[in-house]
């Protein structure tokens, strides 16, 4: 039976969540997954746990980098110290979350709302820059996969300039640079 503090936090999670007009699921009675709609990143799901004296949020952001793996876990880094409420963090084979906990006593409706607003930039924001960092490579091998198959790469198109060349943005054709 979850505690009076515990009660509270999960019925100002669902406030938050429903003034929102956010969709989410309760696998567990003291849990919920929220799906954050984003531009760059399509969406985010969101894990939301009400523990025992804290309320612990968690969202996976990407993958373990494919290459410059330093300089990718550096720059997130550097983004904790301008984040509020959430940083990000990696496990142990490197997969990066953006993760945070907040005491029971402080979970509103409104600081909710405040978080969840803060991992959805946080994570559509940096999601194609890591990218960028972390998989330049593979990227640059999809495009010429796709375009090669005569396949549009429009959700590619924030990273033409990894290409080097001037590219056609409807079919990724190669174009004459202007002279």
């Amino acid at each position: 039976m979850p505690s009076q503090e515990q009660s509270q936090a999960i019925e100002a999670i669902r406030t938050a969540l429903r003034e929102a007009g956010l969709e989410f699921e309760r696998p567990d009675p003291d849990a919920f997954v929220v799906t954050l709609p984003g531009e760059r990143k399509l969406k985010t799901l969101v894990w939301l746990g009400v523990g025992e004296h804290s309320l612990l949020v968690k969202t996976f952001f990407c993958r373990r980098p494919d290459e410059n793996e330093a300089e990718f876990y550096r720059w997130l880094m550097r983004k904790n110290s301008d984040m509020y409420g959430v940083a990000f963090a990696a496990d142990e084979v490197g997969d990066v979350y953006i993760t945070g906990r907040l005491p029971l006593g402080g979970v509103t409706p409104r600081e909710v709302d405040r978080l969840l607003g803060c991992v959805l930039t946080y994570s559509d924001d940096n999601f194609n820059p890591a990218l960028e960092r972390g998989f330049a490579s593979a990227i640059r091998k999809e495009w010429e996969w796709r375009t090669r198959r005569g396949e549009n790469p429009r959700n590619l198109r924030a990273f033409r300039h990894l290409l080097g060349e001037p590219v056609s943005e409807r079919t990724g054709d190669q174009t004459p640079a202007l002279e």
